[in-house]
């Protein structure tokens, strides 16, 4: 992986609080992040703005994964690739936050996909450029692994109905939110800590 386009993109970074606020700032303009402006992209960044102010004050992390945090030895970046319209993201990245949030082992940055096209092209699910995307670095910057777009039972939900029915339609997304909701973020936690582990 070339170091230099890992750190040209980190370069590019905004804190968590500073996407919420930039997002916020967009919808209030009628915008949405990415070069793609459709009153779809804008109708999902508010549903998704509304979905992770409720997320950011109701989440919690397990007790199993503070003790894996506590345990950490080293320090890792969680840099994300995604974009504020995305649906998968708006699960995701409250919870990487909060994990973020009980660790000083990690810190956590964020880049728009349309922004970061080289980096994004370097880490593509099936050809296609999913979100959200974390990778995974050590202190040098190095990419250690990556994981995404979505926690192993989502992506298993995907394709089971992509499989079945050939794409996905109105009541997947809804089934989708309904696991995510039930789930409240332990999935994700679970994959990302247990590649920290590995790493």
């Amino acid at each position: 992986m070339d170091n230099f386009l890992i750190k040209n993109s980190l370069n590019k970074t905004i804190s968590y609080l500073s996407y919420r606020s930039f997002i916020k700032k967009l919808i209030s303009e009628g915008k949405s992040t990415g070069i793609k402006q459709t009153d779809e992209h804008l109708n999902f960044s508010r549903l998704n703005d509304t979905r992770m102010d409720r997320l950011d004050k109701t989440l919690k992390i397990s007790d199993e994964t503070q003790n894996s945090l506590d345990n950490l030895n080293k320090g890792f970046t969680f840099l994300v690739i995604t974009e504020g319209w995305c649906g998968d993201a708006a699960q995701i990245l409250p919870v990487i936050n909060k994990v973020a949030e009980a660790s000083d082992k990690i810190d956590f940055k964020i880049v728009l996909r349309d922004e970061n096209e080289a980096l994004m092209n370097q880490y593509l699910t099936n050809g296609s450029k999913s979100i959200p995307k974390v990778l995974i670095l050590d202190q040098e910057n190095n990419v250690l692994d990556s994981w995404g777009p979505r926690p192993t039972i989502a992506s298993k939900m995907v394709v089971d109905y992509k499989s079945k029915n050939g794409s996905l339609d109105e009541d997947f997304k809804k089934n989708l939110q309904i696991w995510y909701n039930k789930d409240k973020g332990n999935n994700t936690q679970e994959e990302l800590l247990s590649l920290l582990k590995a790493s």
